[in-house]
């Protein structure tokens, strides 16, 4: 990808209607980008089917959902639910009699970890145990899924799956170091990613996060065939991160954050989308802006880019409601602290020269630096201090509009898209919401 496709007008098509199917190649776990999407199935009418990762027993064997589990992870997404355990990465799959590669890093501690080695023939047997279980799983759920898919009728297959770092205990230190340390705590991700323990995250990240889009589209192969032929659609769409454009110097630039590790799996995805496109499927993957989530929140410094939002919002034509939500931000500060001190502090952080030299588009992901930790960690801790109270911070309720506003833009968009690959930046996510609001 060597240019940014932005999505600059607002969708209007919408070929889906009420019986034709969304799926949800993911299972929903709490409140996150996909929730706005299935409200816009809802209100199409579309019968909700959900997949499930499955869980592990006590000897860490994948298995189905139990009855109880079952229950309530179709409550949880209003609709049915598939079961047959779809869990992604190949960390905890052997070959029978052989350890798995999160064994393989048992005895790995903070001071030997960049040391240790792994037998990679070893992870490779593994790695190949771990896709055909996901592929043969796949099929599985395909299989029933196409008995309640009518003919002629259309289908949105949204992909959610991501992540896949082992379970062990050290990385949690590392990442700690890597994604908050300042100064004496600051460690180099690109220790990491030169690190066996590195290398093999970042083939998990493949696994879960890209390839699994590729495994769904190979695996409703039949279903989109027998759509087609009785006159329905198929869509696939998935969520990356590569990048945001936001208000900078009252122009939208494109900025990051950094480091992003599982930036290079997000671009294997972007390409998994494009070789689709260029055989006839249309798969699109939108690179969504940044925003706080459990999973996020590691990542201290990636709200940042949020705050400007405020601006578009205002700028994108916002009236009333936009300045209800500036009230509302406000209202989340200290007494005698203002808005406008934020936001002052944001643009200091856009201006700093080590934030300018780090939105390099074509060096993307980039690595991190102490100086990029010093201006980002450091901002992102005095502004955190300067609210009321941690659990309730101005970024939450941002990002609560971002998942508003990526929801209806992504659905009307898959009707028609553009590209296999968008950027849904500050400019729409804010003429979206507004346009709702006013």
């Amino acid at each position: 990808m060597t240019e940014i496709t932005s999505l600059r007008d607002m969708p209007q098509d919408n070929i889906f209607r009420k019986g034709d199917t969304f799926v949800l190649f993911g299972e929903l776990f709490g409140r996150g980008y996909v929730n706005g999407l299935l409200d816009e199935a809802r209100k199409a009418g579309m019968n909700i089917i959900g997949m499930t990762v499955g869980r592990r027993d006590e000897n860490l064997a994948l298995r189905p959902l139990n009855a109880e589990e079952l229950a309530e992870a179709e409550a949880n997404l209003g609709g049915r639910v598939i079961n047959v355990p779809l869990m992604a990465g190949f960390d905890l799959d052997a070959p029978a009699g052989e350890a798995t590669p999160t064994a393989l890093l048992d005895g790995m501690k903070l001071n030997n970890w960049q040391e240790h080695r792994l037998d990679w023939d070893q992870v490779a047997r593994c790695r190949a145990v771990g896709t055909q279980r996901f592929r043969d799983s796949v099929a599985e759920a395909m299989a029933q899924l196409d008995g309640l898919i009518a003919d002629g009728s259309n289908v949105y297959f949204a992909h959610t799956m991501a992540g896949g770092i082992p379970k062990v205990k050290v990385f949690l230190a590392i990442a700690n170091r890597i994604y908050k340390g300042r100064g004496e705590r600051f460690m180099s991700s690109r220790a990491l990613l030169d690190s066996d323990l590195g290398k093999l995250i970042l083939m998990n990240f493949d696994e879960v996060t890209a390839l699994t889009f590729q495994h769904l589209i190979d695996g409703s192969a039949a279903i989109r065939a027998r759509l087609a032929g009785t006159g329905g659609q198929t869509r696939y769409s998935a969520y990356g991160y590569h990048g945001t454009e936001i208000l900078i110097d009252d122009q939208y630039q494109w900025q990051t954050y950094s480091n992003y590790t599982q930036g290079r799996a997000k671009m294997r995805l972007e390409d998994i989308a494009k070789a689709a496109w260029a055989n006839g499927v249309t798969a699109t993957v939108f690179n969504c802006p940044e925003i706080r989530t459990n999973s996020s929140d590691i990542f201290v410094g990636v709200e940042l880019s949020l705050f400007s939002l405020l601006k578009a919002l205002k700028k994108e034509g916002g009236a009333q409601w936009a300045q209800e939500q500036w009230d509302a931000c406000h209202a989340l500060l200290e007494d005698g602290v203002s808005l406008q001190d934020i936001l002052d502090k944001i643009d200091a952080y856009n201006a700093d020269a080590t934030s300018v030299s780090f939105r390099d588009f074509a060096a993307w992901p980039m690595d991190n630096t102490p100086e990029l930790a010093e201006v980002m960690i450091g901002t992102s801790d005095e502004i955190t201090k300067l609210h009321k109270q941690r659990s309730a911070l101005i970024t939450d309720h941002l990002s609560s509009l971002v998942l508003e506003g990526t929801g209806p833009l992504m659905f009307r968009e898959m009707s028609k898209p553009h590209a296999p690959v968008l950027w849904l930046n500050h400019d729409i996510i804010a003429r979206q919401l507004n346009g709702a609001h006013n």
